[in-house]
């Protein structure tokens, strides 16, 4: 069910898993400053891991002290590239032997193990940098903000884009008024992180190289299917992953969510297939209501669409001359014209009347257009080490996982509209409640 706010400081003791004896750190941002230097330690260092670590480790103050997989194999790549990291196969313990040696810890883990893993390391009084989405439940990402803000902790979730110059123009330009207020915007992705098929039976025999309990880690015990789970499949599925909506929407959301200072949802409508109690649906369409902010009209409504066909054209999205939509992106629709914001590397365009307008962005003084995907790592550690600010940490990145969560959550209510209370972070459908969040497996 979901969570009573004076339930959430024992949620965080909880979920921060130390039934190993850990030793809550002192604060060492002091000693950091005066050394220069961030010792990290890395949980999750395939795929999207194995970014993280070469982007993370190209800050030249960084030393990598710590390496942590569930998989053999990924841990020996990474192990390569840093040899004197010290390798482990559970975080618990990894943390454990080594805090008082870790500055900072960066969680590459699949989504159902973001939140342990890193209110663990929060508990000991360590900086985090997390993989979006933020957390698998919403009662995770409320305690995750509340844990940071209560130990003043530097932290950034993974939305690399997020730093990039075209988004940061493109929120330059909504809160400059050049569209006027925004009464709708729509978003999408042709991605498919759904599964309409039939629900696996019978086990396979688990890699050698893969210690299978921990990857389950909190979430149920199940047995072993080949192709379902490890080491990619894992997004499509209900009890590790949060579909398309919580891997792409996390991204294409960021900047017109950033922009329009908007907050919480007050409703939201998901149209899409019957729930299989497995996975995600492929295709969906999910609507938001918002309440309006000094950037939007009095309500503003947000349409997702992913899926085969996400990126067909509709009539607010037709662009001169019968151009194509980008494959990924999302449109401002405003008062005076619309903004689109290509999710590829280009600027944002914009039309008015039918029309591409001339916009004159050299007034906003963000030099040349330069795509720096470590610029979003390196302002972690520089943050950790009392030289910069993070531009997404838990207090505003559990606000855009909420959001996205709560899309993920109408999923299983096809064409039902759920309302949301944000202050008492509860459905008024008492039968959505029980999504919220779940109860953690001990392993």
């Amino acid at each position: 069910m979901g969570m009573e706010n004076n339930d959430r400081r024992e949620f965080v003791k909880k979920s921060g898993l130390g039934l190993l004896g850990v030793t809550i750190a002192p604060s060492f941002i002091n000693q950091l400053v005066r050394e220069k230097r961030l010792r990290t330690a890395h949980i999750g260092v395939g795929g999207m891991g194995g970014a993280d670590l070469e982007a993370i480790s190209s800050h030249n103050s960084v030393d990598v002290i710590a390496l942590c997989d569930v998989d053999a194999n990924n841990l020996a790549a990474a192990a390569k590239l840093h040899p004197k990291a010290k390798t482990f196969t559970d975080y618990r313990i990894m943390l454990k032997e080594m805090g008082d040696k870790i500055d900072a810890v960066i969680v590459s883990t699949p989504d159902h193990t973001h939140a342990p893993a890193s209110m663990l390391a929060m508990n000991m009084d360590k900086p985090v940098y997390c993989q979006k989405p933020l957390t698998h439940h919403v009662s995770e990402a409320r305690a995750m903000r509340t844990l940071a803000e209560e130990k003043n902790l530097v932290t950034q979730m993974g939305i690399q884009i997020h730093s990039y110059y075209d988004y940061i123009l493109a929120t330059l330009l909504i809160q400059s008024g050049i569209v006027g207020k925004v009464h709708t915007v729509k978003a999408w992705s042709p991605k498919n992180w759904g599964y309409n098929g039939a629900i696996p039976e019978g086990s396979d025999s688990v890699p050698t190289t893969l210690d299978w309990n921990l990857w389950l880690g909190t979430a149920a015990e199940r047995p072993y299917k080949d192709e379902f789970y490890h080491p990619a499949a894992w997004r499509k599925l209900l009890d590790f992953g949060c579909a398309t909506l919580g891997d792409m929407g996390v991204h294409i959301f960021d900047t017109p969510y950033y922009a329009l200072k908007l907050d919480v949802p007050r409703t939201i409508t998901a149209n899409c297939r019957k729930p299989n109690g497995f996975g995600y649906p492929e295709q969906n369409m999910v609507t938001y209501e918002f309440p309006g902010t000094e950037y939007t009209a009095d309500t503003l409504k947000w349409v997702w669409y992913d899926g085969e066909g996400a990126d067909k054209q509709r009539e607010d999205l037709m662009l001169p001359g019968g151009e194509q939509l980008p494959e990924q992106g999302a449109m401002f629709i405003g008062e005076q014209g619309r903004l689109l914001l290509q999710h590829s590397g280009k600027l944002p365009l914009l039309i008015v009347d039918s029309e591409y307008k001339e916009m004159d962005i050299d007034v906003y003084n963000l030099g040349t257009a330069v795509r720096n995907s470590k610029k979003h790592y390196h302002q972690f550690v520089d943050a950790c080490l009392g030289k910069d600010k993070t531009s997404a940490p838990f207090s505003y990145a559990s606000r855009l996982t909420e959001t996205i969560l709560l899309g993920v959550i109408a999923q299983r209510f096809p064409y039902q509209t759920l309302h949301w209370d944000s202050k008492t972070a509860k459905f008024s459908e008492d039968e959505a409640n029980q999504y919220l969040d779940s109860e953690y497996r001990k392993f």
